[in-house]
């Protein structure tokens, strides 16, 4: 029997030996208790590959994951290879309190741990919702592990009273609807009723759906493995053959280290233009470039932006429904469709080449979801980086959701200091307001709620909704679910917990948004802020122990990816 504590160069069951001082008796004991549970020795000198099981009651858009596991456990036993099921946290945005992007980091630093701890050849990440495939991301690459990741898939569409019907979008329109007064108390609840019919993740272009993609265009998965709802064939079949994929890297030792590039960062932000994809996802995408030294600036993004239009016509930017993108093609025919913008001589986790993967594929049939660019949904620019005196680090809008005639508006400001004030005062008969104002929510960013919670938007005072707004220009220093439209700017920095500006803007005064120029601005001199900020003290938001204490001595800002500070990278790569 030999042995080795060398965990890069053992595999199998010889990986990463416990710590017991004798290398030959640790693998001894890690046999024999494998062995309790009916594996014999050729099982067990078989390359380990790990499937990260994030099934929970509380988390239905992963009710598919046991199924899931059965069929990446066929392809990986079908290739020679020993699967091994094990769970980490699992997150819900509908189920995590006070928000689940909170908990993103405590998620990543879970599946980065477990990745070490474990004797794994490679991994197989399931997740879906929202947070979840950005924190196996996060914690992978920092394991630098060989994986694929396999999401969950979109929920299928849903009717309401003869309408098609999906989360989330539609969530939010039939709840501005129902405080408007325009559905009653027995309407609102068939809605409840019909908006989820089906498990899966938000069946729009929400961040689950953003991220699957972006997924795919870094080459982290099948390219054919975004966008198959949760409830299809093609969904378990996808399982199968990302089983059979993670047991091929699991024999070549392919670490993401490895073929992972700047270029496929860039592939992925052009995805996330061209899909008019989730705010969400430039912070998730912050993150994971942190994590590996990669360059997902807001200035690069800008750019790109101004260069790409966006294609895809799926809620919340258009009218469809991840099940048609499907149909229509998926990321394949995305990609095809932005042609030159994609750098094809990205590396992908196969180890060919993207261009050589796409070839693979033939999506030539006639669809009306992914338009080209001579025909773009929406001309350029899909999100926009905003600059000035209220976001000096940054703001972000989605000028594909927002209403044209905001795009550039002065107003005056109505500010809520924190979401308990906007819970307070946002439908209170009393509360001074107009359509032409410009509502601000502060201290929801990462430090100020803390976790920078989905309340940036902001929901239409109850008196203006029901005499038929049904916009405005709104701005925070949180964010918005992905699947919500509006000219809603989110994400200011740095935020107001931290000093930011946005800390010291008063009722009445005047914002200015120009979106074209890229401004937004509040008209107060550098002077005045500074004297506001003495009168203005800040409060402290830490709790002084447990992970609340680390999360708030830790986190970066939102251009930095709400990550923590000590999870970075040491340095970035040449771009």
């Amino acid at each position: 029997m030999t042995s080795s504590t060398d965990k890069t160069s053992a595999q199998g069951m010889r990986k990463g030996l416990t710590k017991y001082g004798d290398d030959e008796f640790a693998l001894f004991l890690r046999k024999s208790f494998i062995k309790g549970a009916g594996y014999g020795d050729e099982a067990l000198g078989r390359p380990v590959v790990g499937i990260i099981n994030t099934g929970s009651d509380f988390n239905p858009c992963h009710g598919n994951a046991d199924e899931l596991i059965e069929r990446v456990k066929a392809g990986i036993e079908a290739s020679g290879a020993l699967p091994m099921a094990f769970p980490t946290i699992s997150l819900h945005e509908a189920f995590s309190y006070p928000t689940s992007m909170y908990l993103r980091n405590l998620m990543s630093m879970d599946t980065e741990e477990m990745l070490r701890a474990l004797p794994l050849d490679s991994v197989v990440l399931i997740g879906g919702c929202d947070k979840t495939v950005p924190a196996q991301l996060m914690g992978a690459i920092s394991a630098d592990v060989p994986f694929v990741q396999l999401v969950t898939g979109p929920m299928s569409t849903g009717s309401f009273r003869g309408q098609r019907v999906g989360a989330c979008t539609d969530c939010r329109r039939l709840w501005a609807d129902y405080r408007a007064g325009n559905l009653d108390e027995s309407a609102i609840a068939d809605a409840n009723n019909a908006l989820v019919p089906t498990i899966g993740t938000c069946g729009v272009m929400g961040t689950a759906s953003t991220m699957a993609l972006l997924a795919g265009a870094m080459g982290l998965m099948p390219l054919n493995g975004a966008t198959a709802p949760a409830v299809s064939a093609d969904r378990r079949r996808i399982a199968e053959e990302t089983g059979i994929l993670a047991a091929d890297i699991a024999k070549r030792g392919v670490k993401p280290s490895s073929f992972l590039s700047q270029a496929a960062f860039d592939n992925a932000l052009r995805v996330l233009l061209a899909v008019g994809g989730s705010t969400n996802a430039i912070i998730h995408l912050a993150a994971i470039a942190g994590r590996s030294g990669h360059d997902v600036s807001l200035d690069r993004l800008d750019k790109m932006a101004q260069q790409t239009p966006v294609l895809v016509d799926l809620k919340p930017s258009g009218s469809g429904y991840m099940e048609d993108l499907h149909d229509a093609g998926g990321l394949v025919c995305i990609l095809e469709a932005l042609g030159e913008l994609i750098d094809k001589d990205a590396v992908t986790v196969s180890g060919k080449t993207l261009g050589t993967e796409l070839a693979g594929f033939n999506t030539d049939w006639p669809q009306n979801i992914v338009r080209t660019p001579q025909d773009p949904l929406f001309g350029e620019g899909g999100l926009a980086v905003l600059y000035g005196n209220l976001a000096p680090d940054g703001a972000i809008i989605k000028a594909a959701a927002a209403t044209p005639e905001l795009l550039v508006h002065t107003g005056k400001a109505v500010v809520f200091e924190d979401m308990a004030d906007l819970a307070a005062r946002i439908d209170s008969p009393d509360l001074e307001v107009s359509a032409d104002d410009v509502l601000v929510l502060r201290n929801i960013g990462p430090k100020g709620a803390p976790g920078m919670p989905e309340a940036g938007l902001i929901p239409i005072p109850r008196k203006l909704a029901r005499q038929g707004v049904k916009d405005m220009v709104r701005i925070s220093d949180g964010r918005m679910s992905g699947t919500a439209a509006g000219t809603i700017v989110l994400h200011v920095a740095p935020e107001a917990a931290i000093g930011g500006a946005l800390a010291y803007v008063k009722t009445g005064d005047i914002i200015s948004l120009n979106v074209e120029k890229r401004i937004l601005e509040v008209d107060l001199s550098e002077a005045e802020l500074a004297a506001r900020a003495k009168e203005m003290p800040l409060k402290t938001h830490d709790s002084g122990r447990g992970y609340a204490h680390l999360f708030h001595t830790s986190v970066l800002q939102a251009p930095d990816g709400v990550d923590f500070d000590f999870l970075r990278a040491q340095s970035h790569k040449d771009t």
